[in-house]
């Protein structure tokens, strides 16, 4: 087993040297790469310096000269993920452990981040008692609080340390195995919102009797994001993105978008995939003094008290059919659109605060006027929240998998 230490071997070389040897004395091989930039580093790395930022396309002469330390993070970061990455495809990852503050922090879990799901990842940060989401992204990173300055070894450092240590090590495999069968059914990604649960939980049902294991992927930007990471993986049979409401948000301003590459993993890996409108009818913002200016005089829906709707227009919406048609109609792999032609919503149907048909309306012309040939687009008379419905996407999701 191999932990791979990437960290400033200069300001941090003590405390990597002492989290080393507590991994050899856990019979753990270590590989060390150094990001530092200007002193010299406290103990020989396997991997030195010079390499690192030769692998970001520049050189170490060059970074020291520019003498300017956000260039030289932000390339120690991009070299190091490209080494791991190298690393890792050779086999000589088990676990990456990192220590360090803002910088350390930056080029540690830049580099944990270039690595797929499932293998071990800590960083003990200055900075994890506070807001790590531009750290950990959508992978699975343990943010290990240091309580003091990663600034030399004293009763608090090497506690923690030593904590790091030992709990890389029972990541990697040290610890107890847990016994009991292992499921290995092919995993479905499917989305999901509150106001799309009735739908993804019956579709659910069906695609689990039909022999997969289901990852339902809460819409709210992270979980989209966190879904196309595990796509591009290849970890990912098929996807049922009933519920693409981020896509809203991303092109309209609110809160939960998920990026420009929402609805695009599956495409480029041939993932066999249901794509359907759940949620378009909505933006999302905080609480309602959190709504922009610009957006005064928009329909609203005050969904709790932290989370405020607000409606798509049929212009939004218009732009928004244009899109998703585009997305699906590049996909490499087999592809259906299914049209809830009765509501997106919980909300979005008659009688409910977000129903709205001329606004429908446009989504659904709008697929039809730019979907390209080759994606099996399905018109239903039935809401999304309708079991039939739910029925149908299941359905079509088993018949493309079947197809590949």
């Amino acid at each position: 087993m191999s932990i791979l230490l990437v960290g400033t071997l200069d300001t941090k070389g003590a405390e990597y040297l002492f989290v080393r040897d507590v991994l050899h004395e856990r019979g753990l091989e270590t590989l060390a790469i150094d990001v530092g930039v200007t002193d010299t580093p406290h103990f020989l790395p396997d991997i030195p310096r010079h390499e690192v930022f030769e692998a970001a396309g520049t050189s170490l002469a060059t970074v020291v000269r520019a003498n300017d330390r956000g260039q030289a993070v932000e390339a120690a970061a991009r070299g190091a993920a490209k080494l791991v990455v190298e690393l890792h495809r050779q086999g000589k990852v088990d676990g990456i452990l990192a220590l360090g503050g803002s910088a350390g922090t930056t080029i540690g879990t830049a580099a944990m981040r270039a690595l797929p799901f499932g293998v071990p990842k800590l960083m003990v940060s200055t900075l994890a008692s506070g807001q790590v989401k531009p750290y950990v992204g959508v992978r699975d990173i343990l943010m290990m609080y240091s309580v003091v300055d990663i600034s030399g070894l004293n009763r608090i450092s090497r506690t923690v340390l030593t904590n790091a240590a030992n709990a890389i090590a029972g990541m990697v495999g040290r610890a107890e195995p847990r016994k009991g069968p292992v499921d290995d059914k092919p995993l479905i990604a499917a989305t999901m919102f509150g106001v799309t649960t009735p739908c993804v939980s019956t579709a659910q049902k069906q695609l689990e009797a039909g022999g997969y294991e289901v990852l339902v992927f809460h819409a709210t930007g992270t979980g989209g994001m966190t879904m196309e990471a595990f796509i591009n993986d290849g970890l990912i049979a098929g996807v049922l993105d009933i519920t693409t409401t981020e896509l809203a948000d991303e092109q309209v301003g609110g809160i939960l978008s998920a990026g420009k590459d929402r609805l695009t993993a599956a495409g480029l890996r041939g993932v066999p995939q249901v794509i359907s409108l759940g949620a378009l009818d909505m933006v999302n913002f905080g609480p309602p003094d959190t709504v922009p200016e610009r957006f005064r005089g928009r329909r609203f829906y005050q969904h709790n008290p932290t989370v405020t709707l607000m409606r798509t227009t049929p212009e939004e919406n218009d732009r928004l059919g244009k899109e998703i048609a585009e997305k699906a109609s590049a996909a490499r792999g087999p592809t259906a659109v299914l049209v809830p032609l009765r509501g997106v919503s919980a909300i979005d149907r008659e009688g409910q605060p977000f129903w709205w048909p001329e606004a429908d309306q446009a989504l659904f012309q709008s697929l039809k006027n730019w979907i390209g040939p080759q994606v099996q687009l399905v018109e239903l008379d039935l809401h999304i929240n309708d079991p039939a419905f739910a029925q149908a996407a299941a359905d079509t999701l088993l018949r493309l998998i079947s197809t590949t």
